[in-house]
């Protein structure tokens, strides 16, 4: 499990903080997939594996994308973008880095040491 802080040791979202600023981001259909599976059959254990909350609506752009909305803790949905962004990303590197993110938060919690990685993308950016 991931250590909580030592100020507190209530779960995330009894944290007022996790639920300022939540991040959104734009995706396509065949992104959103390769993401949250088909169906958004992952987006569960995305969630539990992360402790963020992530809602999936269907927008109606002219390319109907799918608007992702991310809460809890900030290093968590920090860590979330980043790995959305990277697997979107035109460079090949970045987006195999991105798919090593994936599989990881797909496969287990995120540690501590998951977390402290340095993010390639700042919190005002979009993908």
């Amino acid at each position: 499990a991931m250590a909580m802080s030592t100020l507190s040791q209530q779960p995330w979202w009894m944290v007022p903080e996790n639920f300022d600023t939540p991040m959104v981001v734009y995706l396509e259909e065949e992104q959103e997939e390769q993401i949250f599976g088909h169906n958004d059959a992952h987006l569960r254990c995305i969630e539990v594996h992360s402790q963020t909350l992530i809602q999936l609506e269907s927008w109606f752009t002219a390319r109907g994308q799918t608007r992702v909305t991310i809460v809890g803790p900030p290093r968590a949905r920090q860590w979330l973008m980043d790995m959305i962004c990277s697997v979107g990303s035109p460079d090949s590197c970045i987006r195999t880095r991105g798919r090593k993110m994936l599989q990881r938060v797909q496969s287990r919690p995120l540690t501590e040491d998951d977390l402290a990685v340095p993010c390639r993308v700042r919190p005002d950016t979009s993908c």
